[in-house]
């Protein structure tokens, strides 16, 4: 006989089935989108590398920038890291203001540019103003332009200082453009690095970044290493050091003594020596004089006189030793 379910049977399984519990959603899956067109060309340790440089350079930027606007100057990294060209010009703020440099022995063009703010209230300080941000619609002057230029020149020398612990550099500033649309320095699709350093001149925010193609940088990437920039760091403090020891041991004073011979006599022919007496030496006159320096001898020597006065010129270098050793 087949079993049939009454209603009431069926209410009491739907009832049961409301009160279990609904089963755990399964974690959802961290998914990140790779775009094959955009190519990560530098490691992290070199990413970390470029960093540590370039916070030097904020560092140095912030003190060349306080010094000439002669206002609170404050600039640190932001952010570094890889994007395609064509997305660093896309993102470049109207009215930016470019510096396109050189930087042998690195081949190829780089890119410092100002963002507006921080362009405009570097113009009216310099010329005697408050620091005011003017919002311009006209072409830069010829004014504008030298002193832009030689903002950008100052800067590059900090530049330099920045990567010296990597690669000795000679920037050189080739041009200043307002349009990014019109350099053409990479293919869109180039890798480059983005360095984005937050500036705040008095109450005024804004930007200064660097564009570095993966072409420039591409020679020297073995020594954007961490390993070897620790490496060349200690070496430099190395050579700090010693050129500090050297320039303390130029001022050092020492003892110099000529002897021109020895001789032995009793205690009482000593206290009997008289004006004219005549001591004779164990050296012949023609021997060479021994130079001792801080009682060590040091060199030989030759008597003779210089400019009026008695002097000796050296002739050996010989092993040191002490006079009290000597017979």
């Amino acid at each position: 006989m087949t079993d049939v379910l009454s209603e009431e049977n069926i209410e009491t399984i739907l009832s049961a089935m409301g009160q279990q519990e609904p089963k755990a959603v399964e974690k959802e899956r961290n998914v990140q989108v790779y775009d094959f067109k955009k190519a990560l060309r530098f490691s992290q340790d070199q990413i970390r590398t470029l960093s540590r440089i370039h916070e030097n350079f904020a560092r140095l930027l912030t003190s060349y920038f306080s010094a000439q606007l002669r206002t609170y100057v404050q600039i640190h990294v932001d952010a570094v890291e890889q994007v395609s060209y064509h997305e660093y010009i896309r993102n470049v703020r109207k009215k930016s203001i470019l510096g396109v440099f050189e930087a042998m022995p690195l081949q190829g063009s780089m890119v410092m540019d100002f963002s507006p703010n921080v362009a405009y209230v570097m113009f009216d300080r310099l010329l005697g103003g408050q620091g005011t941000v003017l919002e311009k619609d006209n072409e830069l002057t010829e004014i504008e332009i030298s002193v832009i230029e030689r903002v950008f020149s100052k800067s590059l020398e900090s530049f330099q200082e920045a990567w010296s612990s990597v690669l000795k550099l000679t920037p050189e500033l080739k041009e200043i453009e307002v349009n990014p649309q019109f350099l053409t320095m990479s293919p869109p699709n180039e890798t480059v690095i983005l360095v984005k350093l937050s500036a705040r001149i008095g109450e005024v925010e804004g930007f200064v970044n660097i564009c570095l193609p993966h072409v420039v940088l591409e020679h020297i990437l073995p020594k954007l290493s961490a390993k070897h920039w620790l490496a060349n760091q200690k070496k430099a403090v190395e050579t700090h050091e010693l050129e500090a020891l050297e320039e303390k041991l130029q001022g050092t004073k020492m003892e110099i003594k000529a002897v021109l011979g020895k001789s032995t006599i009793e205690l009482g022919d000593f206290l009997n020596l008289k004006n004219g007496d005549v001591i004779r030496l164990n050296e012949s006159y023609d021997a060479p004089v021994t130079l001792l320096v801080d009682n060590k001898t040091k060199f030989h020597a030759q008597p003779g006189v210089s400019k009026g006065r008695m002097a000796v010129q050296i002739t050996e270098v010989t092993v040191a030793g002490d006079l009290s050793d000597e017979d």
